[in-house]
Parts: C-alpha cells; structure tokens; sequence
C-alpha cells in the first residue's frame, strides 16, 4: 500500500533564510528606484533655468513641483530667455511619461527650442522646426508646449501651441479668460505640422498664466473645472507681483489629487504708458 508522504514543516533557519532572501531582494529594488528618482530629480533641476530675464514693467516669475512629493519626477518645463533682437522668449510643456527617460528628452527638447528660437522669429517656425528636430531623432516620447515671443518695446505677444494646454489671462480692471488659440498636434506626433500664431497685446497691468495639466488636472479636478478654478485666482490676485502669483498658482494644484508634477510660469506685466519712454 502506498503511503502519502508527509510534508516536511520548514524549519526556523530555512524561514529565516527565505525571509532575507526577500528582505535583501526588497532592500535592492527600492535603492533601485530611488537612485532613478534622486537622477531624475537631479536631471530636472539642473536643466531648469535658475532665473528668468525680465524688464521695465515686465515681470516673470516660475515654480515646478514634481508629483506625488518626489515619487515621480515627469517631464514638466519652463523656460524664459533673451533673443538676440532683444525679445523674450518663453516656453512651457509637458513629457510624456515620469521617469529618467522624460526628464532627459524634456531637456532635449529645451536646449533645441532655444536654439532654435534664436535664429527664427516667427513662433510657428520655432514650433515647426522643433517638431522636425524630435521626429529626427526617433523617439517614443511626445510633448506638449506652448512657446511665446514678447516685444518688451510695444509689449506684443506671439504665440504658438503644441497640443498644450490653455493660459488664463486677468487684468487690473477685472476683465479675465481663458485662452481659446487654435494650435497643431503635440511635438513628436506627426512631421511638417503647422502651428498657427496668436497674437496679443499686453498694454494693461495684468497677467498672463502659462501651466501644464498637473496644476488643473487629476482625479479629484477636471481640466475644466481647474481651468475655471486658476482663472478665478488670476483674477483676483491680478495686482500681485509674479512671485507671489506664481505660488498662489502652483498651491492650487492640490486640488488635482496632485499625481502629476506641474510648472507655471507667469508673466506679469503693467501699464505700457505708465512706464518711462
């Protein structure tokens, strides 16, 4: 007669051994992803501008916050520089993706859009030429931006939109919106996309408010809603300095849910005729 063997009861020392085994295993998985996570973090700060330039009755200012307080680092940017005519030259977009891979591309696609933007005038040239560059380089990632040129002279504003999100607007006098310019597909997506340029004028004390999804989108916010919700606070705060609106802007991001990183960049601007000639 066959008789069924009786399992044998692991021992104390073989539990222990298990249980280390897995601890270690455990132990290097999480250095693994913080290591990719401090880089990460390393990469975004040190390809993010440390100052933006700014003028007479212009002013600038920018926040970024990664998501999740650091446990994802994505491929949020801003960027505001000098051209060689004397313009300014700003940008915002978002990566696809919350890795190591994004934040390099975001780099990449920063230091080529300032590039680029030196030697073109025109926004949609900027945009088209920077979509060209990416599709060149054979990625799987894509972006979103919106890139700006701003006469500091007759303080006209230029802009070209990439799949991006909408600005808000608010002035001194009460008056408030949210963007509605037509724009092309998001860079990295299809080649010779063209990028239409919407044009402004910024001769009233106000701000302009340029983010990316992480501040008006989540779980706990629509991108409608958030977008109504960053207006009203544009609108209110309208008189304050760029710094203050800039974190003013960057706390309302909790009301996402905040599982995406998030960037602002605003642009403060007063009476064209009220500043000397």
């Amino acid at each position: 007669m066959n008789r069924r063997r009786t399992p044998r009861s692991a021992s104390a020392e073989d539990l222990l051994s298990t249980l280390q085994h897995l601890t270690a295993r455990a132990r290097q998985e999480v250095g693994l992803h913080q290591a990719r996570v401090e880089l990460a973090q390393a990469l975004q700060r040190n390809m993010l501008p440390a100052t933006l330039p700014a003028f007479p009755g212009l002013q600038t200012a920018a926040r970024y916050a990664p998501a999740r307080d650091g446990l994802d680092i994505g491929g949020d940017w801003y960027d505001g520089f000098l051209l060689p005519d004397g313009a300014l030259g700003l940008a915002i977009g978002d990566v696809q993706g919350h890795d190591v891979d994004a934040a390099a591309f975001m780099g990449q696609i920063r230091i080529a859009m300032r590039a680029i933007a030196g030697s073109a005038s025109d926004p949609s040239e900027v945009m088209r030429r920077t979509n060209d560059l990416i599709m060149s380089m054979d990625s799987a990632l894509f972006a979103t931006c919106s890139f700006l040129r701003l006469d500091p002279l007759t303080r006209e504003l230029r802009s070209a939109r990439a799949g991006h999100v909408a600005s808000v607007w608010a002035t001194a006098d009460g008056r408030s919106g949210v963007t509605a310019d037509a724009g092309g597909l998001p860079l990295g997506v299809e080649p010779r996309q063209h990028y239409p340029v919407t044009r402004r004028v910024l001769d009233v004390d106000g701000a302009f408010v340029l983010l990316t999804d992480g501040v008006i989108e989540g779980p706990s916010l629509s991108i409608e809603d958030g977008l109504e919700r960053i207006r009203h606070l544009v609108s209110t705060h309208a008189g304050a300095d760029a710094e203050e609106l800039a974190d003013l802007v960057l706390q309302a991001a909790v009301f996402t849910g905040h599982e995406d990183d998030a960037a602002v960049l605003v642009l403060r601007h007063t009476d064209a005729s009220a500043q000397p000639g």
